[in-house]
């Protein structure tokens, strides 16, 4: 029998940096990927609800938003790094505001870097996993759009990652 959890999801807050991000006592996680790999969907699927909002288009995300799931913890959807049609410089500010955020946020606890499993490893998703781990950051990886590949390569695709 499959039973769906509901789960009480609140969006709490949208910021540009770290300074204006809700502060909690409850434990994050942070969600990286590049832009549209599916973050907001994430959100959307664990707390069966429509709480994030969603594109097709890369780049939409781009503040820190902030949800609390069943009052116990926080996610945070983080802008994506990669395609994104803004300028060089609005990127750059993005990459300093993310860096601050992921170094000095006190009640980050664990890092969920999503990388769409229809491509093979990019060159910026490999930096964030070298960053990660030079920074001795938990992190897990989830391999996003894995129902858009064949049967046949699920297996293959999961033993490259």
């Amino acid at each position: 029998m499959n039973k769906t959890v509901k789960r009480k999801a609140k969006f709490l807050k949208s910021s540009p940096s770290l300074n204006e991000c809700v502060e909690t006592c409850l434990p994050e996680i942070a969600l990286l990927g590049r832009s549209n790999v599916g973050k907001s969907t994430f959100i959307n699927t664990i707390s069966n609800s429509k709480v994030a909002k969603t594109s097709n288009k890369p780049g939409k995300t781009r503040l820190i938003n902030q949800y609390e799931i069943d009052e116990k913890f926080l996610i945070s959807d983080l802008p994506g790094y990669g395609f994104a049609h803004v300028s060089k410089t609005t990127q750059n500010d993005w990459q300093k505001n993310l860096e601050k955020y992921l170094m000095q946020r006190q009640n980050l606890k664990l890092f969920l870097q999503f990388i769409d499993s229809r491509h093979t490893l990019q060159e910026n998703d490999y930096k964030m996993q070298s960053w990660l781990k030079f920074h001795q950051k938990k992190c897990l990886i989830v391999l996003s759009k894995i129902d858009l590949i064949s049967k046949n390569k699920i297996n293959q695709t999961i033993s490259y990652y």
